[in-house]
């Protein structure tokens, strides 16, 4: 089945359909439905409700049927749920099912039945479902990415692929309606942000009134220039449209599963390539410099929790699922934002933490070959704040370990004065 991007093709790959009138009508059926959703969610609430659910219900049995027979109990088990989107969302064998149809050599082309669940899904009014559909942009961008890349690939079609990926970028240029995305950088000759005097809006009309106005005002980057509409998935293109796909997908990573981000370490990985020896630059623990203030004593139980502590890279990262790619700023910036997250943010599983780590250093080790300033700050910057998080958690480990140990004194007993 191929696929219908409004405004033209959403692939140059994608083959000619000779009954164009086919996708027209399936557009305004799925369009009369979300008009008839809306209303029936402005009359009544709990009308509203069960359109989800029902809806929610038909995606999943329309999912079990493009998956094997094996993956088709537990999806109908998933459908019978109060909130069936959001147990397929959080099911770890729904998602390793789709995974593994999604791997397999013959998808991602204009007749894939899946790429077609994702795509009709993710352009559905149910915010549930389209979490559903984020969860897979990492592994669908991996497999994009590498067969693009890979010269032992098979050359098919990938229009299924890149029909998913145009139809989160047109939704993000839609919202960001034609404007860039910009950031507030503060005067760094102030002592901290707090010390930056205020613009007064007077000093505007008359330059003349102050002097320090003048001297720090606060200077505006763009973080990503306005995106221009796309039909097609062009190579000079490409990097930019997978990149604003994984924006969406930091967007709403708070709420992805740890499987989802565990995947996107791994590929991250692998399309920096493993297997270069400065990306272990950081990992000599210097105790000399970090026993500073701290007891000798102490600094066995220390070694001993930062050993706990270390990064433990299993064996599935080490099975490289990707190779390596071109990684141009536009592409890199959402990956390291999603691996910062996956690094720092404290209800992450250990094993996404680790995967993190790992990722970020073959990232930094890429950065220093190709000599990529933007690319070496920001990866040392997060491998030092691993760093610091790893350290810190090992001396508290310490700190509780040697408060366990000391005996402590017993405790006077309470005197109590009462009133006659």
């Amino acid at each position: 089945m191929d696929f219908h991007v409004p405004g033209g093709s959403p692939s140059s790959s994608s083959s000619s359909d000779p009954n164009p009138s086919r996708h027209h009508h399936h557009h305004n059926r799925n369009g009369d439905h979300h008009d008839n959703f809306h209303n029936n969610s402005n009359d009544d609430p709990m009308q509203s409700w069960w359109e989800s659910v029902s809806k929610a219900r038909h995606c999943i049995h329309l999912l079990s049927s493009l998956l094997p027979p094996t993956a088709d109990s537990s999806l109908s088990s998933l459908a019978d749920c109060d909130r069936p989107a959001r147990s397929l969302l959080s099911s770890p064998a729904a998602y390793s099912a789709v995974s593994s149809s999604l791997s397999s050599p013959s998808s991602g082309s204009g007749a894939d039945p899946l790429c077609n669940w994702l795509y009709d899904t993710f352009l559905s009014s149910d915010p549930d479902l389209r979490l559903v559909v984020l969860s897979f942009i990492p592994l669908l961008s991996s497999l994009y990415l590498s067969r693009i890349h890979s010269p032992s690939s098979p050359s098919t079609s990938l229009a299924g692929f890149e029909a998913v990926l145009l139809a989160l970028y047109a939704a993000e240029t839609k919202s960001r309606a034609g404007k860039p995305l910009l950031v507030n950088i503060p005067d760094l000759s102030q002592p901290s942000l707090y010390h930056s005097p205020r613009v007064n809006p007077n000093t505007r009309s008359n330059p003349g009134l102050t002097a320090s106005s003048n001297t720090s005002r606060p200077s505006v980057g763009v973080l990503s220039p306005p995106l221009e509409p796309q039909v097609a998935v062009k190579s000079t293109k490409r990097a930019c449209i997978v990149g604003v796909a994984l924006d969406c997908y930091y967007k709403q990573i708070s709420q992805m599963p740890s499987w989802s981000k565990l995947d996107f370490c791994r590929f991250a990985a692998d399309w920096a390539g493993q297997d270069c020896p400065c990306k272990s630059e950081f990992d000599s623990n210097d105790i000399d410099t970090f026993s500073n203030g701290i007891h000798i004593e102490e600094v066995d139980d220390i070694v001993e929790e930062m050993r706990n502590l270390e990064i433990e890279e299993d064996a599935a990262v080490s099975s490289a699922k990707g190779v390596r790619i071109p990684l141009p700023w536009e592409l890199l910036q959402p990956v390291l934002r999603i691996l910062g997250h996956c690094l720092l943010a404290p209800l992450n599983a250990d094993d996404v933490k680790d995967s993190a780590a790992v990722a970020v250093r073959c990232l930094y080790a890429r950065a220093s070959h190709e000599l990529v300033p933007q690319a070496i700050l920001a990866s040392r910057s997060l491998i030092q704040l691993d760093k610091r998080m790893r350290e810190a958690a090992a001396a508290a480990a310490a700190n509780v370990a040697s408060n366990t140990n000391t005996p402590s004194k017993a405790k006077k007993p309470e005197i109590l004065l009462v009133s006659k």
